[in-house]
């Protein structure tokens, strides 16, 4: 769907969405700069990984305490408000885990928020020898 005037196309904004989100997870969870919540997310923030609750107070409190961490993303994807990113993290688990996590955008901003999580197996180890990621 293309639009005119001041409004961008809905691959416009597919791509400044996932601009955003990997800009805000780079300067939140691997610049630990806490002050990325004011810059990218928004209240109220809908959480629907299992361990953690609604808001962005868990994020906040989560964050300064995570060592030897890292994230890698391997690809992304986007489509109208959702952004999709496969990943390899260092740091969330006691080992490297493969994470897909799908962020809703508002106006610019991460406003939800929904993971999987598996444990990184090497190629070596997969029934089909292909990589996860």
């Amino acid at each position: 769907m293309t639009m005119t005037g001041s409004t961008v196309t809905e691959d416009g904004q597919a791509q400044r969405n996932t601009e955003i989100v990997v800009t805000a997870m780079r300067e939140l969870f691997v610049e630990k700069d806490l002050t990325a919540l004011d810059r990218y997310w928004a209240e109220p923030y809908v959480q629907h990984s299992p361990q953690m609750p609604d808001g962005l107070g868990t994020l906040r409190a989560a964050v300064p305490g995570l060592r030897g961490f890292s994230w890698e993303p391997q690809r992304t994807a986007a489509q109208g408000d959702l952004v999709f990113t496969h990943s390899i993290v260092h740091g969330w688990a006691p080992g490297p885990v493969v994470i897909v996590d799908i962020f809703r955008l508002e106006n610019g901003r991460i406003v939800e928020h929904w993971d999987v999580v598996q444990e990184l197996t090497p190629p070596g180890s997969t029934a089909s020898g292909n990589p996860m990621v």
